[in-house]
């Protein structure tokens, strides 16, 4: 049976004022295509081939772990498929061959044939060169607009739910509820981020996950004051007051009759939290706050560009993906606020 899902009239005309806007709807475009080809970054950038024939069999090293010894070697450690005794095992003694992906390199992966020292120019086995310890650019570069974009799309999600219902309970209920609430929101977000997280980096070895529940704690606050402003003015609404005379709880108010209503306007703030979100990691990486030492991050190769200003590449392609990213989700937020803006 085909499900056939019908936009209401309002949502139409909402989808039509977003598609009206170029730049905000080939901006969504380009933004989901780059989004794509970083979840497949394995396929495109990576030390290890796509698919393997070695003696009439096929072998996926991308998904499984293969021993040497699979392949007619010594040992039963993992192949390393860019040792020249690996592929001389596979492509000369088992009349195999093996198909890599565009980018040979991994994230980690080491240049040992470098022409010149790292960080080593653009070249054609390294398209945008090489960072100070001789691995690849464009390989990071994907990897850490993977990276970036998980951390902040996680982050938002995670924090627009604390903070729509934190400024649900604020405006619905309002009184000492919604004055306490807003003490308490000025003085938490008078609390020093940079420093709390200097003084927990001395404790504790920064991760992504540990990164995520200290700054989950701060960003929440991005949406309380738009949601409570909504329930503040949707809470004495006509069909508000009918609910309660037919009986309903205050659950079932606040969340299936106010909600959706505040809702239009909180989904405007989404691509700017986004976009708060990427402009943090990458400010705790540059500085060394942020995630390990060795992750791919657009915030270490920033601060790699400074530390080596002879290899302008390293610095010059931070920006561009970086201003790239940001200009994008700017873009789709600006269609978003047009769309659902009511006056249109």
């Amino acid at each position: 049976m085909a499900l056939n899902f019908k936009l209401s009239p309002l949502n139409r005309r909402r989808f039509a004022l977003f598609k009206a806007n170029k730049r905000g709807w080939w901006s969504l475009h380009i933004f989901m295509v780059l989004f794509v080809l970083s979840l497949g970054a394995e396929m495109v950038a990576n030390d290890k081939p796509l698919l393997v024939k070695y003696e009439n069999s096929y072998y996926f090293p991308v998904f499984k772990r293969y021993a040497e010894t699979e392949f007619g070697g010594e040992f039963p450690i993992a192949a390393d498929y860019r040792s020249p005794y690996v592929q001389q095992l596979i492509e000369e003694q088992g009349d195999g061959w093996m198909l890599w992906p565009p980018i040979p390199f991994y994230y980690d992966t080491i240049n040992y044939d470098l022409e010149l020292p790292a960080p080593a120019p653009p070249s054609a086995d390294n398209w945008l060169g090489t960072d100070d310890q001789a691995r690849d650019v464009s390989s990071r570069v994907i990897y850490g607009f993977r990276i970036s974009v998980l951390f902040a799309l996680t982050l938002t999600i995670l924090s627009s739910i604390i903070g729509v219902i934190i400024g649900a309970v604020q405006g619905f209920y309002g009184g000492k509820m919604d004055l306490f609430g807003q003490r308490f929101i000025e003085i938490w977000s008078g609390l020093p981020v940079l420093y709390l997280l200097i003084i927990l980096a001395s404790f504790v070895q920064p991760n992504f996950w540990w990164l995520l529940g200290i700054m989950l704690l701060f960003s929440w606050m991005a949406l309380v004051d738009v949601v409570r402003a909504e329930f503040l003015r949707g809470r004495n609404l006509e069909y508000v007051r009918a609910a309660r005379a037919l009986g309903a709880n205050n659950r079932i108010i606040m969340f299936r009759h106010i909600l959706p209503n505040a809702m239009v306007a909180t989904l405007t703030f989404f691509p700017f939290i986004l976009t708060g979100g990427v402009i943090t990691l990458t400010s705790l990486d540059f500085l060394g706050f942020g995630l390990p030492a060795g992750s791919p991050s657009l915030g270490e190769l920033i601060a790699q560009g400074k530390a080596n200003l002879q290899a302008p590449w390293l610095g010059v392609t931070a920006f561009v993906v970086l201003s790239l990213m940001l200009s994008l989700l700017v873009f789709i937020g600006e269609a978003l606020r047009d769309a659902f803006d009511p006056r249109k």
